[in-house]
């Protein structure tokens, strides 16, 4: 079957790896990802990956414990090198070459990153991990997965969450709320949806780079949207 998508990058929560037991890294839910990832390396798709760090620390709950922000950004960049690091594992134990790039300089365990380096990894079919955000404080990782995506030139950012789609309001908490098939960057504005934070959103938006926003923990998920199917929301033009 053709591919809809050759170069993907994959945005995950830090929260997403907790799985059932409420902190941490969940050893079933690394498992996950590696498979879901594993299978579309298989296919020749190639992939790029940013995760989030706040499974272990949030740089901005740092100010409410006393932690100064810009530190607290910090620490929440090298959260996210530990679940990097984590999913690295992972996928190679299932026989996945990776490369663990990162924003800040940590030759022991990763590679700094360098644009041309990293699209070279990925022509050579090895999953591209990006840690440490940006590298810089006052940025997210929706930040990060935004500009990276568009330095390594990924055809779309495939954000996986707990739920299948952008909903007119919080489905978790507002049972009424609609889900969208496919909204354009201005109709999210206009809705004051929550699909990224701003930053990240507008560089999407400028740069025609589509973000697909959907259920990461259904595992057939990430296949069918590589391979066309309409799986959770699309936002383009």
């Amino acid at each position: 079957m053709p591919l809809k998508y050759k170069r993907i990058l994959l945005k995950l929560s830090g929260e997403s790896l907790v799985g059932e037991q409420g902190f941490g890294i969940s050893p079933e839910m690394l498992k996950l990802y590696a498979l879901q990832i594993q299978e579309l390396r298989d296919l020749g798709v190639e992939i790029a990956v940013v995760i989030g760090g706040g499974n272990i620390f949030r740089g901005l709950q740092a100010e409410s414990s006393g932690i100064e922000r810009v530190q607290g950004d910090y620490m929440g960049m090298m959260a996210t090198v530990i679940n990097g690091m984590a999913l690295q594992s992972a996928l190679e134990q299932r026989g996945v070459f990776t490369r663990l790039v990162t924003a800040i300089k940590m030759e022991q365990i990763a590679e700094p990153y360098i644009r041309r380096r990293a699209i070279r990894h990925l022509e050579k079919g090895r999953v591209v991990i990006f840690s440490a955000g940006t590298g810089s404080p006052y940025f997210t990782t929706d930040s990060a997965a935004a500009l990276r995506a568009n330095e390594i030139c990924a055809d779309v950012i495939l954000k996986g969450t707990r739920v299948d789609g952008i909903y007119s309001a919080d489905p978790e908490k507002d049972p009424s709320a609609t889900k969208f098939d496919t909204l354009t960057f201005n109709r999210v504005i206009n809705l004051n949806l929550n699909v990224m934070d701003m930053t990240a959103f507008t560089l999407c938006r400028e740069n025609d780079l589509p973000i697909i926003v959907f259920d990461i923990n259904k595992r057939e998920n990430l296949l069918r949207i590589v391979q066309g199917d309409n799986i959770g929301t699309l936002v383009e033009g």
